[in-house]
């Protein structure tokens, strides 16, 4: 059992909802994303998302793919970020976990990409843009080199596909709460309880949600049903913010700490039930 398996088997048992905060990789600098991740272990993540840069995004808003630009101008590269999980991969204890399109992954090589993955120490890879029906050359070397492949199911996603989804993937299913692209919203589908609760039915993985989830509020109401919570363009949105990249670490640890104690606080009240 992988150790992003584990952690979320471990989680799922104790009936405790898993929290995975996401940051843009080499946003503002790889320095900066070291300590961050860092901070995010310390600040009561679960599991580390990191995110690849990549110019043309399919999935991402606005805070997300100026992040990416940011990333990219600052010499980003996906050698880079490998090299640099590699080096803070001891003093973590939480999955990292890496989400990218296609493309990067390509361009390096499926198969190398995967060796180098499991290498430097990536316990997972999101692929938002992978087809299922000829995905096989990247989820392939990324299972035989011990590096689960996350796969990601929509709203839209129909079962007997959502069931292939679940079959493909490895620790858990990311389960997209709208349609759209990633970024805070005021509020959550109205459906989203039903919908959740429908995926989890159909899988056997846990079942982790992301996108449009801004609010300790939001991220408690979500983990209540689902098996995780996923937040990325409100974490982001803090690395930048006032007092520039010195003061990212206190702004994001004070957010996800925020975050835990509303994912905490669901936690309790659905044992309570």
């Amino acid at each position: 059992m992988s150790r992003l398996e584990e952690t979320l088997e471990r989680l799922r048992a104790a009936g405790r909802p898993a929290l995975v905060p996401f940051i843009t990789a080499g946003d503002p600098d790889l320095a900066t994303t070291e300590k961050l991740m860092l901070v995010l272990e310390a600040s009561g993540a679960d599991v580390i998302e990191l995110g690849i840069p990549f110019s043309d995004p399919l999935a991402d808003g606005p805070v997300i793919q100026v992040s990416y630009t940011r990333a990219l101008a600052a010499g980003t590269t996906l050698r880079a970020i490998l090299e640099r999980v590699a080096r803070v991969r001891s003093r973590l204890s939480v999955p990292i976990v890496l989400m990218g399109s296609t493309n990067p992954i390509h361009a390096f090589g499926a198969a190398k990409f995967a060796a180098a993955a499991a290498a430097a120490g990536v316990d997972g890879v999101i692929i938002p843009d992978l087809p299922i029906e000829d995905g096989e050359d990247v989820l392939g070397p990324l299972r035989a080199h011990g590096v689960d492949p996350v796969l990601l199911a929509t709203p839209t996603t129909p079962v007997e596909r959502l069931r292939e989804i679940g079959r493909l993937s490895r620790g858990f299913v990311y389960y997209v709460s709208l349609t759209g692209v990633t970024g805070e919203r005021a509020q959550l589908p109205a459906d989203l309880t039903r919908k959740i609760r429908a995926a989890k039915a159909a899988v056997d993985l846990p079942v982790l949600v992301g996108f449009g989830i801004g609010t300790a509020e939001q991220a408690a109401g979500v983990a209540r049903v689902a098996d995780g919570v996923i937040v990325g363009s409100a974490v982001v949105r803090r690395v930048r913010g006032p007092g520039g990249a010195a003061g990212a670490c206190e702004r994001v640890g004070s957010f996800v700490n925020e975050l835990r104690k509303g994912v905490d606080g669901a936690r309790r009240r659905r044992g309570a039930r």
